[in-house]
């Protein structure tokens, strides 16, 4: 451990941080039994094969390892159907074949748990004059706050779908950029209750990133028409090399398949050369993996916390999603904070992180993450925009152990030990 210079006093800070952490511990092991339970089922119900682990040229049609993998996220989050693709670009991508799918001109998306998140903000036209997003067809958008709590705000949300042109509600799961908290599977089944029985013509889209078995039910068992999100984070298990997905009513996602390829293709088309192993594996391993991640944010969230630190999840709150922000209150603190993240990363630790411009963000990001899939937020990683009041967003964690070591490696670089 000396070679990562981490200073005494951290060293025994952690020891007294892992004896706190331990009852969450027990909980997140819980949770991942469960999940794996549930992922293990829909792979046996669904007869997957190493047959299926082979991929296809050209058009790629009847390509039975691609269709069975629909078949078993369709059963893992509850839907009626799914679209597990390698050509989704990001997250970014998938939620915006959901919004394309659900969405017609001149009708209002309805954003119900405050601003989306930074790179929905040219998909949506909130900012920038983007060529081709959703102001560009004739859809506007509206936004209702959470409340102080962090709750729902369902008064609100019930008059707004009664009275407005609303078309579809967007509910973000994760926190994203914000000092919210991540909303509860249940409190989005309550969203779901107040949009059904206040305009049952509707519709409800998730946008799962980060949150995907991090509890035992996912939005798709509460009554979301639509979810979508990214497979390079907790669906892909730290494996699936790059794609993302929509699961939901198969109307929708099959309008979704045709914003991906084309009208009257939809779903039927689409080779993947490399297979499709890595993806079922990265399926499979999704719960056990999300759980170190888990148990990272834990450890980070306690840690920074016996040092003064405000954090958010607290160590001991309920959690759905991997989220966890520390506020550092400085540019340069925040700055060190990810320089010990990236120290301390398998890939590229001899990088020094520095804030710059990144596609589809407003501000100067800054991002450390020594990952061995690119921009992989399930491997350990730490990223933040340059902006008042200076909170860290740190997520991810193949392994507990790693994580640890460099959630222990930043604070002894943001201490300048």
């Amino acid at each position: 451990m000396s070679q990562f210079v981490i200073s005494n006093k951290i060293l025994e800070l952690s020891q007294a941080v892992q004896a706190d952490i331990s009852p969450q511990f027990e909980l997140i092991d819980e949770i991942t039994l469960k999940n794996t339970e549930k992922v293990l089922s829909a792979f046996q119900k669904h007869r997957v094969s190493d047959t299926m682990f082979a991929g296809s040229t050209g058009y790629g049609y009847n390509d039975k390892g691609r269709e069975t993998l629909d078949l078993v996220f369709a059963e893992i989050m509850k839907t009626e159907s799914a679209l597990v693709r390698e050509g989704f670009v990001s997250g970014t991508h998938a939620i915006t074949a959901m919004l394309f799918a659900t969405l017609r001109p001149g009708q209002t998306l309805l954003s119900v748990a405050g601003i989306p998140y930074d790179t929905l903000h040219g998909v949506i036209g909130i900012t920038g004059n983007y060529s081709g997003s959703l102001k560009d067809y004739n859809i506007s958008y509206s936004q209702i706050e959470l409340l102080e709590d962090g709750s729902p705000d369902l008064k609100a949300i019930s008059q707004a779908v009664k009275s407005g042109n609303v078309g579809a509600v967007l509910i973000q799961r994760s926190r994203g950029y914000s000092s919210r908290r991540a909303l509860s599977v249940s409190e989005i089944g309550e969203i779901c209750d107040c949009v059904c029985s206040s305009n049952k013509n509707v519709r409800i889209m998730v946008d799962n990133c980060y949150g995907e078995f991090v509890e035992i039910i996912e939005p798709g068992d509460v009554g979301a028409d639509i979810l979508a999100g990214s497979l390079i984070k907790n669906p892909g298990g730290g494996i699936a090399p790059t794609g993302g997905y929509v699961a939901g009513r198969e109307e929708l996602v099959n309008a979704a398949a045709n914003r991906l390829t084309a009208p009257g293709i939809g779903d039927k088309c689409g080779s993947e050369q490399g297979g499709h192993r890595l993806l079922y594996q990265g399926l499979f391993l999704a719960p056990h993996t999300v759980a170190q991640a888990l148990k990272t944010a834990a450890f980070a969230a306690r840690l920074f916390e016996k040092l003064g630190y405000k954090t958010h999840p607290c160590y001991n709150d309920k959690r759905s999603d991997i989220i966890q922000m520390i506020s550092l209150l400085s540019p340069d603190a925040l700055l060190r904070f990810c320089e010990g993240i990236q120290a301390a990363a398998p890939v590229d630790s001899y990088v020094t992180p520095i804030a710059g411009d990144m596609p589809g963000y407003e501000h100067k990001v800054v991002m450390a993450a020594g990952t061995f899939i690119q921009g992989a937020s399930i491997e350990l990683s730490a990223d933040a925009p340059m902006r008042e009041p200076y909170n860290v967003f740190l997520q991810g964690g193949l392994t507990y152990e790693s994580g640890k070591l460099g959630v222990m490696l930043a604070a002894s670089y943001l201490l300048g030990n």
